[in-house]
């Protein structure tokens, strides 16, 4: 019960944490979809760089070592980088200039 909390504020804050930085990023930045981009390449590659062991197979052993418990906190991160996209390309349409 304790871990099922856990996952979910973790969920939670990732996508909070990703939205805030997704739309600080695009306002910045002047474009709407980078934050996925840097999501993709540079979080979900340190994602599984960090926790692999080089002496195990490269396949299965070290990827089977991941559970749904990774992977939620990162679906939530996911989530939120394509939600500031949305807000920021549904601000633009909405005629506000400085977005």
């Amino acid at each position: 019960m304790v871990e099922a909390i856990q996952i979910i504020i973790a969920a939670v804050l990732f996508f909070v944490m990703m939205f805030g930085i997704g739309f600080i990023l695009n306002m910045l930045l002047k474009t709407t979809w980078f934050p996925i981009g840097l999501f993709v390449v540079v979080l979900i590659g340190l994602a599984i760089w960090s926790p692999w062991d080089p002496s195990q197979n490269p396949t299965m052993e070290n990827l089977g070592t991941y559970t749904l418990v990774y992977y939620i906190p990162i679906i939530g991160a996911l989530i939120g980088a394509y939600v500031s996209g949305w807000a920021i390309r549904a601000l633009r349409r909405g005629g506000y200039k400085m977005f």
